[in-house]
C-alpha cells in the first residue's frame, strides 16, 4: 500500500524562523532552537520541572516498569520480508541505538530464531562519534541486494543516506561508486540499480518548497556527480513536496512523479520514454496501488463519471493505458457505508486484502476477480473485536502477516495464506500486565451539532462510579489518522494498575469512519474536534466514571494543539494536561519550520478571512489573564524537526508572565517522537505518568 509521500507535520531544517517585530512577540527569541540563551532557558526549566515531577514517590517504579517493557525480549520482533530474509529492526538494553538483523521465514517461527546482525547503530555512531538514529531501509526491488540506509543526527527527520549492499551487510564502498546524500530532508527511489530520482537540497533556493522539502525531481546515474542529474519535473515552490518513485503490478514498473499541491491535493505524472504524462485523476484521491495492469484509487470526493457517480471514499480503478490515454475506464472495487470505512488496502500477488472499520473495530476481506471479471469477496476468519493491520504483504506472494492486537490483548501475530486463508499464530506477546482485572466498553455521545462521537474506555471491573476515578483521555483527531484499540503496557502497569481509568477518543478530524470524517473539522471547522472531544469529557463526567478534579488529558503533535485549544476553552473541565510535541501559535505555525505544509489542515493564518476562524482556538492567542488553568504539563524536543519546540517554549514563557502555574520538560534529543533511545522513553513516560497522579489523586 502506498502512503502519502509527507508524514504528518514533517518539518524542514532547524533553523531560526522567519524574524517578525519583536513587539508582535516578545518571545520570538525562543524560536532560536538551539542558541544559548534559549538552551540555557531550557535547561533550567527542564531541573524545575524533573525536580518536582520525580518527587512523586513512585516515580522510580515508573520508571523501572517502563525500561523493563521496552527492553523485554518476549516483545514481538516484527519484520518484513526483503528476498530470502525477514528483516527486523531491534532495540534493547544493550543495544540502545538499535541492530538491524535478519533470518529465515523457519527460524523466525521458533521460539528463539537465530539472527544475524546486518547493521549495527551503536557501533556505527561508535566508530563515527555521531549519535546516529535508523531512520529506515528502502531497497532496490526486486533484486533486493543494493539499499539505501537513512540516519538521522539525534532523531531529527533530515537524514544522511547511504548506499548499503545486503548481501555483503555493509556500506557500498567508493570503489563501487555509490549513492550518497548529505544529511537533507531527501527523496530517493530507485529505478533500476544504476540508475534513481531524486530530490534533495541541491543548494539553491529553488531545490526545495516553501514547506522544506524536494520541490524537484532528478534522474541520478551512478558514477556521475549529482551536480549533473538530468531535471524530470521542477514543481511550484508554494506546493508541500516533489517526488518520483516506481510503482510494480507483480514485476512491471510503473515510474509515477508527484507534486504534492497540499497535504491534501496533488498532480501525478508518468514518466516515459523521457517524457512526463499527466493522469487525469481527482487532486485529493490517493493513489492505493498497481495491480494487474489497473491503477487503484481512493476518492476523497464524489467522483462524477459517464458511467456514473462514485462515492467519497471508495476505491476505484482503471486500466493504466487508459489512464496515460487521457480516457479513464473506472469501475468500483469497494465502497464505504456508514457505519464501516476502508483502513488499509493491500495487493498481494492474485488478490487485493482490504482492512475495514466498523465502528472502529477491524475487519479483513480478501478480494478476488472470477474469469468473468466479477469481484468476489471473502472474510478472513478472525473472531476479533481489536485491531487488525497486515504487512509485509509483497507482490510475489499471496502470504503476508497480519497482527492482531485490542486494549486489553496483546499483540499476536499471524501468519496467513492467502489463497486458503488459513491463519497460524507464530508470534504473541504474554501479558504484561493485570489486564484480567479490566473491561474495554465502547460508548457514544452525541457532540454539539448531533453527531454521535464513539469513544473507548478501559477501567476496573469492580470499578465504583462515584465520580473519583483518575482517569486519562486521549485524543488526537486530525489528519485522516485513526486512532485505534491497541494493547499498551506501559498504560497497563503505570497507569490502569495504579489505580486509573484510559479512554480513547475517536473524534472528528481523524479517519475513523473515512474521509467525511476527517473533513468534517477541517479548517473553519476544527471546532468540530474539540466540540467532540468535550463532549466525551462530559459524558466521562455524567457516567460518574470520572469528574473534572480527576480528569487528566493528553495527546501530541496535532494532539498537542488540540490540548492547548482544550485547557484554553475549557479550563474548569480538566485538572491536568499533558501537552507533547504541541502546536500552539497558530499565527506564526506556517513560518515555524514546515508549517506551511499543514495550511491544508488548519488554514492560512496570512489571509485574514481564515486568520478570524484560527484565532478563535490558538491556543497561543487565547490565554487569558486571571483565568484559573490546570498545571499542564508540556514535552517537546530540541531535535524535533516536525513541530519547532518554540510552540511550547513560547506557551509556557508566556503562562509563567502571566502568573500560571505550569510545568516543561524538553528532551534534547529524540525528535518528534521525544526520545531517541529506550532510556529516554522509559524516563519521560514516566514523568508524564507521575504527573498525572500527582494532579488527578
Amino acid at each position: 500500500m502506498l502512503k502519502r509521500i509527507i508524514p504528518l507535520c514533517i518539518a524542514s531544517a532547524m533553523t531560526m524562523a522567519t524574524p517578525v517585530n519583536a513587539e508582535e512577540d516578545k518571545y520570538i527569541w525562543l524560536e532560536d532552537v538551539e542558541g544559548a540563551k534559549p538552551l540555557a532557558w531550557v535547561k533550567q526549566q527542564n531541573a524545575v520541572s524533573a525536580t518536582h515531577i520525580k518527587a512523586y514517590s513512585g516515580f522510580d517504579n515508573l520508571v523501572s516498569n517502563s525500561l523493563e517493557i521496552l527492553n523485554d525480549k518476549a516483545r514481538i520482533p516484527y519484520a518484513t520480508r526483503i528476498g530470502d530474509y525477514l528483516y527486523n529492526f531491534w532495540k534493547d538494553e544493550i543495544h540502545e541505538r538499535g541492530i538491524y538483523r535478519r533470518t529465515t521465514l523457519a527460524e523466525y517461527a521458533k521460539a528463539e530464531p537465530n539472527w544475524e546482525t546486518v547493521l549495527d547503530i551503536d557501533a556505527l555512531g561508535k566508530a563515527e562519534g555521531v549519535n546516529w538514529v535508523f531512520k529506515g531501509i528502502e531497497c532496490q526491488y526486486p533484486q533486493n541486494e543494493r539499499c539505501f540506509v537513512s540516519l538521522s543526527r539525534g532523531g531529527a527527520d533530515a537524514a544522511e543516506v547511504r548506499e548499503f549492499n545486503l548481501t555483503a551487510k555493509a556500506f557500498v564502498d567508493s570503489t563501487q561508486k555509490p549513492f550518497v546524500l548529505a544529511e537533507a530532508k531527501s527523496r530517493l527511489s530507485w529505478i533500476d540499480k544504476d540508475t534513481v530520482f531524486v530530490g534533495t537540497d541541491f543548494g539553491d533556493a529553488q531545490s526545495m518548497t516553501d514547506s522544506g522539502y524536494p520541490s524537484v525531481v532528478k534522474l541520478w546515474k551512478r558514477g556521475t556527480p549529482l551536480s549533473a542529474a538530468k531535471l524530470v519535473f521542477r514543481g511550484d515552490k508554494a506546493s508541500v513536496a516533489v517526488s518520483g518513485y516506481v510503482m510494480f503490478d507483480d514485476k512491471t514498473p510503473l515510474n509515477i512523479v508527484t507534486e504534492s499541491l497540499t497535504f491534501y491535493t496533488a498532480k501525478h505524472y508518468v514518466y516515459q520514454d523521457s517524457k512526463l504524462v499527466s493522469l487525469p485523476i481527482p487532486k485529493d484521491a490517493d493513489l492505493k496501488g498497481y495491480f494487474k495492469g489497473q491503477l487503484y484509487i481512493e476518492l476523497k470526493s464524489d467522483l462524477v463519471t459517464p458511467k456514473g457517480t462514485f462515492k467519497q471514499g471508495a476505491i476505484v480503478y482503471t486500466p493504466v493505458d487508459k489512464l496515460i490515454a487521457q480516457k479513464p475506464e473506472f469501475s468500483e472495487l469497494v465502497s464505504p457505508t456508514k457505519h464501516a470505512s476502508i483502513s488499509q488496502v493491500a495487493f498481494s500477488q492474485n488478490a487485493i486484502f482490504v482492512t475495514w472499520l466498523d465502528d472502529v473495530k477491524s475487519k479483513l476481506v480478501r478480494y478476488m476477480q472470477n474469469d468473468k471479471g466479477e469481484w468476489q469477496s471473502k472474510p478472513v476468519p478472525f473472531e476479533a473485536n481489536g485491531t487488525l493491520s497486515v504487512f509485509d504483504v509483497e507482490r510475489d506472494s499471496d502470504d503476508f502477516f497480519v497482527n492482531y492486537t485490542s486494549f486489553l490483548e496483546p499483540a499476536s501475530l499471524y501468519r496467513l495464506n492467502g489463497a486458503s486463508l488459513k491463519t497460524d499464530k507464530i508470534k504473541a506477546m504474554p501479558q504484561q500486565f493485570s489486564a484480567d482485572k479490566f473491561v474495554t466498553k465502547q460508548y457514544f455521545v452525541k457532540s454539539k451539532d448531533g453527531t454521535k462521537v464513539p469513544y473507548f474506555v478501559v477501567m476496573a471491573k469492580d470499578i465504583k462510579l462515584d465520580s473519583s476515578n483518575p482517569t486519562l483521555l486521549y485524543g488526537y483527531g486530525g489528519f485522516e489518522v485513526s486512532r485505534l484499540p491497541a494493547y499498551s503496557a506501559t498504560i497497563g502497569k503505570n497507569w490502569l494498575e495504579q489505580g486509573g481509568v484510559y479512554v480513547l477518543a475517536n473524534i472528528r478530524g481523524g479517519g475513523e469512519y473515512g474521509p467525511a470524517w476527517h473533513q468534517a473539522a477541517l479548517k473553519q471547522h476544527r471546532h468540530k474536534a474539540y466540540e467532540d472531544f468535550e463532549a466525551i469529557a462530559e459524558d466521562l463526567i455524567a457516567r460518574k466514571i470520572t469528574s473534572s478534579k480527576h480528569l487528566g488529558i493528553q495527546g501530541g503533535s496535532n494532539g498537542g494543539l488540540l490540548m492547548g485549544a482544550a485547557f484554553t476553552r475549557r479550563p474548569e473541565l480538566y485538572n491536568a494536561v499533558v501537552c507533547q510535541v504541541p502546536l500552539l501559535d497558530m499565527k506564526r505555525y506556517n513560518k515555524l519550520l514546515a508549517g506551511a505544509s499543514w495550511m491544508g489542515e488548519y488554514g492560512n493564518p496570512d489571509i485574514a478571512e481564515e486568520w478570524e476562524y484560527i484565532k478563535t482556538y490558538s491556543p497561543y492567542h487565547n490565554l487569558k489573564q486571571g483565568v484559573k488553568y490546570p498545571k499542564v504539563f508540556f514535552t517537546t524536543s530540541t531535535r524535533d524537526d516536525r513541530v519547532h519546540p518554540a510552540h511550547a517554549r513560547k506557551m509556557v514563557a508566556k503562562m509563567e508572565d502571566m502568573g500560571i502555574d505550569v510545568l516543561y520538560y524538553e528532551n534534547i534529543e529524540g525528535g518528534h517522537a521525544g526520545a531517541a533511545d529506550n532510556t529516554q522513553a522509559a524516563e519521560l513516560s514516566s514523568m508524564v505518568y507521575a504527573y498525572l497522579m500527582q494532579q488527578l489523586r
